[in-house]
């Protein structure tokens, strides 16, 4: 079974409510922060878009250090071989499992139900 398409218009709301840098901006904006940006590079979430790569803001805390529950959420999406695209959307959609808020919603709160959730969830 394929997985349904992303739209256009579901990148441009995430651009809009989060920012969508590309990857070079961060590694840019990374190499400000720190003398050795590679370690945070390997754990950023990125979005494949046309010939383009970009990283959903909503990982980055406000002083531009990832947020450790996104972290942590996308350490389990790889090991569940859901794929980086898939994971930005299930962020950004009401989930059922969390009474039909949005995982990014919930990023301030305990990680053991953004983690059942994103357990259940089936990108394809």
């Amino acid at each position: 079974m394929n997985p349904q398409p992303i739209s256009d218009q579901t990148w441009a709301g995430i651009r809009a409510e989060f920012t969508l840098p590309t990857l070079q901006q961060v590694r840019r904006r990374l190499s400000e922060l720190m003398e050795d940006p590679e370690p945070v590079m390997r754990q950023l979430v990125r979005v494949f878009i046309a010939d383009g790569t970009f990283c959903p803001g909503f990982q980055f805390l406000p002083g531009g250090q990832l947020r450790p529950q996104v972290v942590e959420l996308f350490r389990r999406a790889m090991e569940l071989d859901i794929p980086h695209n898939y994971f930005t959307v299930w962020m950004v959609t009401p989930s059922r499992d969390l009474a039909g808020s949005r995982p990014v919603d919930h990023l301030k709160g305990i990680p053991a139900p953004l983690v059942r959730a994103l357990e259940s969830y089936r990108w394809r």
